[in-house]
Parts: C-alpha cells; sequence; structure tokens
C-alpha cells in the first residue's frame, strides 16, 4: 500500500489503513500562511486511531504549526483538519477535546501536582469525588501517586513532564499531541522517558501525534513517521521504510546518519574517479553528477579487495567508541567515507594504512536542486503559545 504525497510516493506502513475511516486524525492539504510566509505548504497525512505518529523535521520545518492548526492554536489557510471522523477545521479549542503536553512543561507553578492534574477536570465543572479518582487513576499510571502534594519546583524535570501528561489526560482527549515533550531534559532521563512513554501508550492506547526533530526518538517511539521539509511533507511511512528506503535526498541526509558521495552517471551506474561502484542510477541521465547516500554501518573495511566493487582507500583516522569503532578512509577523489565497524569485525589498521572500501546499500539521487535554507516557524514566544493553549483546552 502506498501514501501519495505531493510528488513523492511513498510506502505506507504495515497495518496502515486498517483503522476504520474516520478514526485517528486526518489532515488534508494543510497551509498555513503568515503574510508572504508560507510556514505550512499543502500537507496530507493522516494518523492512525491507536497508533504514535511523529512529525520528524529540523527546527522551522512546519511541524509545530502543524500540530498548533490541529489542536485549534492556529487557523489553517487552507485545508481540513478532522479527529475521529469529525470535521475539526473550524472548531474552537474545546470542543476538539484534544490533550496537548510541550515541550516545557507549561505547569501551574503555585498549585500542587494534583492540582494541576485536576485541572482540566475543574473547569470542566466535574464532580469532586469524580476528580480525585480520576486524578488518583492517573498519578499512579505516571507512577508519581506519593508526589501528589508537592509542587513543581520540588519535581526533576521528567517527573514534572510526567505530571504534564497526566494533566493532558485527565479529561480523557480524544488524541494526544506531544510537542518536542523530552526536548527540554538531559539525554539519559529522555531515553528513560521514552521508554516508559512507549510502555504507558501500549496499555492506553491514546492516538497520539508526537512532534520531534530527534530521530532516534521518532523512529523509537512511533509506528508511523512524517518527515517535513521546509513546510511540506518530504515521506510518509513505517520506520524501517522511512530508514530503509528514503524517498527524497532530504529524508537520506536527515533520518540517520550517512555518507554522501558524489559521482558520475555512466551506462546507468554510479562511478567515482572511474571505478564502478554502484549499479542503481539508471534512473538518472547519463552523463549527469549524482549523489549516493551510503550509511556509516553499511561500509565495510578490509585489508584486501573483497569484490570488484571495492574501492581503495587510504585509513586517516580511528576512534574506539566501545562496541565500535569510526573509521575515516579517504578515496582516490578526495572523498572521505565514514565507517561505523563493530570491534570484533575489526582487523588490524593503523592510520596511514592502504585499505579497500566495499559500499553496500547506497541510494543514488540527483543532486537536490531544490533543497536550499530551510523555512522558519515565524517568531512565536513558546511561553505564550504554552499559556495559551493550556488555558483554552482547559476552558
Amino acid at each position: 500500500m502506498t501514501t501519495r504525497v505531493p510528488n513523492v510516493e511513498v510506502t505506507a506502513p504495515p497495518g496502515a489503513g486498517a483503522g476504520a475511516p474516520g478514526e485517528g486524525i486526518e489532515v488534508e492539504a494543510l497551509t498555513k500562511r503568515f503574510g508572504d510566509f508560507t510556514a505550512v505548504d499543502d500537507v496530507t497525512f493522516r494518523a492512525e486511531d491507536g497508533r504514535i505518529t511523529a512529525l520528524l523535521g529540523p527546527s522551522g520545518s512546519g511541524k509545530s504549526t502543524v500540530l498548533r492548526m490541529i489542536a485549534g492554536l492556529e487557523h489553517p489557510t487552507d485545508g481540513r483538519i478532522a479527529i475521529a471522523g469529525e470535521d475539526q477545521t473550524e472548531a474552537s479549542v474545546q470542543d476538539r477535546r484534544v490533550g496537548f503536553v510541550f515541550q516545557h512543561y507549561a505547569l501551574f507553578r503555585h498549585m500542587s501536582v494534583r492540582d494541576n492534574v485536576a485541572f482540566g477536570l475543574s473547569v470542566r465543572k466535574v464532580g469532586k469525588a469524580e476528580q480525585r479518582k480520576r486524578v488518583d487513576e492517573l498519578l499512579e499510571l505516571v507512577q508519581l501517586g506519593p508526589f501528589a502534594d508537592r509542587y513543581p519546583h520540588h519535581l526533576s524535570g521528567g517527573q514534572r513532564q510526567r505530571v504534564a501528561l497526566a494533566r493532558a489526560l485527565a479529561p480523557r482527549p480524544r488524541v494526544l499531541l506531544l510537542d518536542e515533550p523530552f526536548g527540554a531534559l538531559d539525554a539519559r532521563v529522555r531515553q528513560d522517558l521514552r521508554h516508559w512513554l512507549d510502555k504507558l501508550h501500549r496499555d492506553l492506547g491514546v492516538t497520539s501525534l508526537l512532534v520531534t526533530h530527534d530521530q532516534e526518538e521518532a523512529l523509537e517511539l512511533a509506528q508511523t513517521v512524517v518527515v517535513m521539509h521546509r513546510g511540506r511533507v518530504e515521506q510518509v511511512g513505517s520506520p524501517e521504510a522511512v530508514y530503509n528506503e528514503p524517498a527524497t535526498p532530504f529524508v537520506a541526509g536527515f533520518v540517520g546518519a550517512a555518507n554522501v558521495l558524489t559521482g558520475q552517471v555512466v551506462d546507468g551506474r554510479l562511478r567515482f574517479n572511474g571505478e564502478q561502484v554502484l549499479w542503481d542510477a539508471a534512473h538518472i541521465d547519463d552523463g549527469s553528477e549524482a549523489h549516493a547516500y551510503i550509511r556509516p554501518h553499511d561500509v565495510r573495511v578490509s585489508n584486501s579487495r573483497g569484490n570488484g566493487g571495492s574501492l581503495p582507500g587510504i585509513l586517516e583516522r580511528s576512534k574506539d567508541l566501545g562496541w565500535m569503532s569510526k573509521l575515516h578512509v579517504r578515496l582516490p577523489d578526495g572523498q572521505v567515507v565514514i565507517a561505523h565497524i563493530p570491534n570484533e569485525e575489526l582487523g588490524h589498521h593503523e592510520p596511514g594504512d592502504e585499505v579497500w572500501v566495499d559500499l553496500r546499500n547506497a541510494k543514488v539521487f540527483a543532486p537536490d536542486d531544490a533543497d536550499g535554507p530551510g523555512l522558519a516557524d515565524p517568531n512565536l514566544s513558546a511561553d505564550d503559545a504554552e499559556s495559551t493553549a493550556t488555558a483554552a483546552a482547559a476552558g
């Protein structure tokens, strides 16, 4: 099954489309302009019911603007938004029944943990007994039961983010929107919270849309990844498809590390310095320059020539990173390729040694002439956006 986005055909993940029509979140031809500036340009995708979908892209790619439009915090210039089968394009924030979790927590500092989680319920005039029962359930769920009477400044960053998640879940939202939820945390805490959120989502099954610039986060948590760049969708697919079968040069270079080598197409094959290396370039005109994207773990380095496609090179640097080594090898035409080699597979090499390089699983693209400075979202204070959203969603 394939999903068509403007000028790009990509493979949808296994199971995509399995939900009933109208479930989850549907975004169709969504566009947002601020004067002459186009922040989001004709974006279409579907977040499947009960799954985590990630909007992945660099800063300024438009992903947070898409999320704000789904939440009702921004009004689209064009396009349509549906949640659980209902058109929500013109609906108020309150009527959309979405839960929103921000990067900077947006907790009320003068309220206890319990009161923060109960905030949306109290605004909706839920009875005190029901409020207490729901809050107790959620605090146990996020493993913060003993902290109910503490205040946010007494908590760690990871604990505050779990409080923010509990608050977003309290009113039983139809969908959960997460805007860089771990971006303000250190690497170890982010990793721990990713594992925790993955387990929580498996238990709850709430439809979730995660905005992130962290490729590892998107690939680990999401069942579907929507890669955005310069306000547009580059590719939609499973993590495996996006990583292993990139549809555009941008996706190949952004999702995971990649060597980018320049060569020339001759008889449908890409050549470096006259050496035939890569075979799959028939889709590019003969005589044209082309770029090959190769993952560092797909580069093999040895003391002897492995096959007719291997290239000679000079080992310039080798760095032991624990379980693997990072090798820098200069090719005959001066280009440098980086290889990640498990130490158990690494033979004895010294800087200056002549080695042979085998380049595997390369993805070959014509130069991306349209690529250039990415679009940036207009300046909107994160604190202003979060405060507005918290109050509006609760009301």
